[in-house]
């Protein structure tokens, strides 16, 4: 007899944050279509996190499958050291026009880690090109920025940073402004100016903190603050970008723009890995140089792969036609009237909104970690109702498609609904 997916699966590999000793067997996928992803018993699963929040349109949609089909028959990829290609320059065209406008060029790497490792490398060489000593990196506490040593280095310290917590370099945390403490971070990046080369932030939303969220206005005040003091600041818009808080970006919200942005994510639609990294041209001319020591050295060998960036520029197609930004909208609609409905309920600590962003806490005995028995309870439940919601320790969240429909939406609230009485 033919073994399955998931018993060939678990002799030989390895999952993501994974306790593979104790973890269920990982769940055969055979098959994407719209909002659903199908295992090979035939279960159909809403995918209410767009597949840790990189799928935009929808499962194996056509108009995406046909641009990556063409240029998988026309190139599939060429060295990016010396060469270009119709694909990475259309897609950096497209998102210039899109991105906030004081961005001028595009570097391409190949997920949101590398891309927030890039925008790091560029800001601390800026400074060392131009012979001035600024090495420190303001970030927000509970701030979360990818797993590779840089990104985990500006990311908050946690169980996930705790074995190489000596490799990493030294970080300046703050609080997530607010009326009462902005005051008081604008004299801390003052005070510190002259050391601190940059700052990175998620915009809006802290995404794996639990759906943490905080003010545009408060936000703008620190950027307005960094600026003031020459501080570089980079916006990780890796999970925020391409329409999740409503606007195509969070930066949207912001009056000061930011000098960097990092993207990924939904970039691709979720049909494959791509990152960008974003900057102005003042920072672009510091890498300018007769001085080939001054040059950028950084590249992987799939940077611009002509397939990810055709996959990105039919996303671009359909996240810029009218239909979608109206379906980003009636999202957002609903997920107000669903917080609305359930903010009062005593089994909550708090509901939280932002664009297409829902997330519910769920009041608990003080152990809110990502490590709870409530977490895997949780988990376990929606999946046995046919939805992949995947908590945040005692925060559930909705990010979905946008080709959700209403009654698929309901179906979610409702379970969730059963969920609040249950757990």
């Amino acid at each position: 007899m033919e073994k399955s997916l998931s018993e060939r699966d678990k002799a030989i590999i390895w999952h993501p944050y994974t306790q593979m000793q104790t973890a269920a067997d990982a769940i055969g996928i055979v098959k994407g279509e719209g909002v659903y992803l199908i295992d090979e018993e035939g279960n159909r699963y809403i995918d209410a996190v767009s597949s840790w929040w990189v799928n935009l349109h929808g499962h194996s949609h056509p108009h995406i499958a046909k641009k990556v089909s063409e240029q998988l028959l026309t190139l599939e990829h060429a060295i990016f050291a010396g060469f270009t290609h119709r694909p990475a320059v259309e897609l950096a065209e497209g998102l210039l026009q899109i991105l906030p406008q004081n961005q001028a060029k595009i570097f391409y790497s190949d997920n949101g880690s590398t891309a927030v490792e890039v925008a790091i490398k560029m800001c601390l060489q800026y400074w060392g090109n131009a012979g001035v000593p600024r090495t420190k990196v303001i970030a927000f506490n509970n701030s979360y920025h990818g797993d590779t040593f840089g990104a985990m280095s500006v990311s908050a310290r946690s169980a996930f940073t705790a074995p190489f917590a000596s490799l990493l370099f030294d970080v300046i945390y703050i609080d997530t402004p607010n009326a009462q403490n902005i005051t008081d971070l604008k004299s801390r990046i003052a005070h510190l100016n002259s050391d601190i080369a940059g700052f990175i932030y998620e915009p809006l939303v802290q995404g794996s903190a639990g759906m943490l969220m905080y003010e545009a206005k408060f936000l703008d005040e620190l950027l307005a603050c960094c600026r003031e003091h020459n501080v570089f600041t980079i916006a990780d818009e890796v999970m925020t970008g391409f329409g999740r808080t409503g606007k195509l970006f969070a930066s949207d919200y912001l009056t000061v723009k930011p000098d960097i942005v990092c993207l990924s994510k939904g970039i691709t639609g979720g049909t494959m890995a791509l990152g960008v990294t974003s900057c102005t041209q003042n920072i672009f001319d510091a890498f300018l140089s007769d001085d080939k020591l001054k040059t950028f050295f950084h590249g992987h060998s799939f940077t611009a792969n002509p397939i990810a960036c055709a996959a990105a520029l039919a996303s671009l197609d359909l996240l810029l036609e009218p239909k979608a930004l109206d379906e980003i909208e009636r999202i957002s609609s609903r997920h107000r009237d669903f917080a609305l409905k359930v903010i009062s309920n005593k089994k909550l600590r708090d509901v939280r909104q932002t664009g297409t962003i829902l997330a519910l806490e769920w009041e608990t005995d003080g152990s809110s970690s990502y490590f709870s028995g409530l977490r895997d309870n949780l988990y376990s439940f929606f999946l046995k109702e046919g939805i992949i919601l995947r908590p945040l320790g005692n925060i559930i969240y909705i990010l979905p498609p946008y080709c959700i429909s209403n009654q698929q939406l309901d179906y979610i609230y409702s379970k969730i609904e059963e969920a609040l009485e249950k757990f």
